[in-house]
């Protein structure tokens, strides 16, 4: 075999490895701002949902006779 050929193919191989953790890495980076992301709003309902609860009274009627 070839040397020059093997060397290429062995640069090559590196090369779509690279690439591919890097798409990876990004993929992974994505969910993980997704994930921080979807937390964040879920600890807010969830904050706006025991606020409702200890206090029901709240925001149920509006007086419109003032």
């Amino acid at each position: 075999m070839d040397i020059a050929l093997m060397s290429i193919a062995l640069s090559q191989g590196q090369v779509q490895r690279q690439a591919s953790m890097s798409v990876m890495k990004k993929a992974m980076d994505q969910a993980e701002g997704n994930a921080d992301f979807i937390n964040k709003m879920m600890g807010e309902t969830n904050l706006q949902a025991l606020q409702r609860a200890a206090q029901p009274h709240l925001g149920g009627y509006i007086d419109l006779k003032g």
